[in-house]
């Protein structure tokens, strides 16, 4: 139990960390004279997965006790 909780914990680390990254490159591109907007999309594209797989391992770690 304990084992597989640590695993997932850290690949929550993992993609916090990614998104982080891709907003700190994201922030970078934007100020970039002329930035890549195909490259930009995708980046901001990837961004959005990783915020959806980070909630959804959050609620499967820490799932919400209301009833």
């Amino acid at each position: 139990m304990y084992l597989n909780r640590d695993i997932l914990l850290n690949r929550l680390h993992e993609l916090r960390s990614e998104h982080r990254d891709l907003d700190t490159v994201i922030n970078r591109s934007i100020h970039h004279v002329p930035a890549d907007q195909l490259h930009l999309q995708r980046l901001k594209k990837r961004k959005l997965l990783l915020k959806d797989e980070i909630t959804r391992l959050e609620n499967y770690i820490i799932p919400d006790n209301i009833a």
